[in-house]
């Protein structure tokens, strides 16, 4: 099952790669950062774009005919319509997400950029979320930090926050499930 996970990783990378060399030599790292996110957005939003990029029942010409109105229709860069319908002509949509995912991290290391995912018991106040920022970017190596915060109230109480490969959890749900695990031992 990961055999065919990483061979859709393998070929979103390589497009991913190609998209955004070509948009650092025309420094056009904010238009492909747009294009990233709309993509990101219509595969969210539209399960019949899912449904038309993984499908086998469609010709390639019908799905490059879909994907090029749909890139038209989203006001996507002339680089990311025409490797859209480059995949198409290939039969390479279904690798679509990955490529997404590819293409931001890409752009995050261009930037010098990190996502921190926070998860916690109750929303943060922005002079929270300010304040984990700092933090969070004095143990980044220099690199700034994006919060991608969201609530999880079975928490209880405290943070969880992924920062790269570090996971930090502070969770009150932690606590206990560890004080739970300490009293089995005991008794």
């Amino acid at each position: 099952m990961a055999e065919p996970a990483s061979i859709s990783y393998g070929i979103a990378a390589r497009y991913a790669t190609a998209v955004f060399e070509l948009a650092q030599e025309q420094n056009a790292l904010d238009a492909l950062e747009a294009d990233t996110g709309t993509l990101d957005a219509i595969l969210k939003e539209s399960a019949d774009f899912r449904t038309m990029i993984t499908s086998p029942l469609y010709s390639r010409d019908a799905e490059k005919n879909a994907v090029m109105a749909v890139a038209g229709k989203a006001g996507l860069t002339d680089v990311m319509s025409r490797t859209l319908g480059l995949m198409a002509e290939h039969r390479r949509l279904f690798t679509l997400p990955q490529f997404v995912t590819e293409l931001r991290d890409m752009i995050k290391r261009a930037k010098n950029e990190v996502t921190a995912e926070v998860v916690s018991a109750q929303p943060l106040t922005e002079a929270q979320v300010q304040r984990l920022e700092s933090v969070l970017t004095a143990k980044a190596d220099g690199r700034k930090v994006l919060i991608n915060a969201t609530v999880d109230d079975s928490l209880i109480g405290g943070l969880v926050v992924k920062l790269g490969s570090k996971m930090i959890d502070t969770s009150v749900r932690s606590k206990l499930s560890a004080l739970q695990n300490a009293m089995k031992e005991v008794g």
